[in-house]
């Protein structure tokens, strides 16, 4: 599987180490960068790219990395097509899969431990989106959404 990560000074510890473990499961991983710290780099200079390259390759996923994980969430999600999920736990990882058909994980460097981010992409990356009619559905409005502007019909 593909896996496209990008970051900033405050993940780089662990964006390093997540592409190491990556690369350890069997996936084929870019790192859009940071490739080295900077204490000043702009995580959207990174996060934009990792996020483009997965809206460019269908099947492949992206990991996020800051902080908190909330400016690369917001800033992957200005992507076309891009659905990131700002995930702390295994369960919000599946959950982003299952009903949110994510292709984009975010994850805070600064509140998630290296055995947590492990754990968590081994749930994003293994759970399938449930296909569900009603998740189906709600995608799809915000796919509409998204690409012309028009909001859902009211009930």
């Amino acid at each position: 599987m593909r896996v496209h990560l990008g970051g900033d000074h405050a993940a780089y510890d662990l964006l390093v180490d997540l592409v190491a473990f990556l690369q350890g499961e069997g996936h084929e991983v870019t790192n859009h960068g940071p490739h080295a710290y900077d204490e000043v780099d702009d995580y959207p200079v990174y996060v934009l790219r990792a996020a483009q390259a997965v809206a460019a390759d269908p099947g492949s996923f992206g990991v996020v990395l800051g902080g908190s994980g909330n400016g690369e969430q917001m800033a992957a999600n200005k992507v076309a097509g891009i659905r990131a999920a700002l995930c702390s736990d295994d369960e919000l990882a599946r959950l982003a899969r299952e009903h949110n058909d994510a292709q984009v994980i975010s994850i805070g460097a600064r509140m998630t431990s290296v055995d947590e981010a492990h754990s968590m992409l081994r749930v994003f990356l293994t759970t399938p989106f449930s296909g569900d009619e009603r998740h189906a559905r709600r995608i799809a409005m915000v796919s509409a959404y998204e690409a012309d502007g028009s909001l859902p019909r009211l009930p």
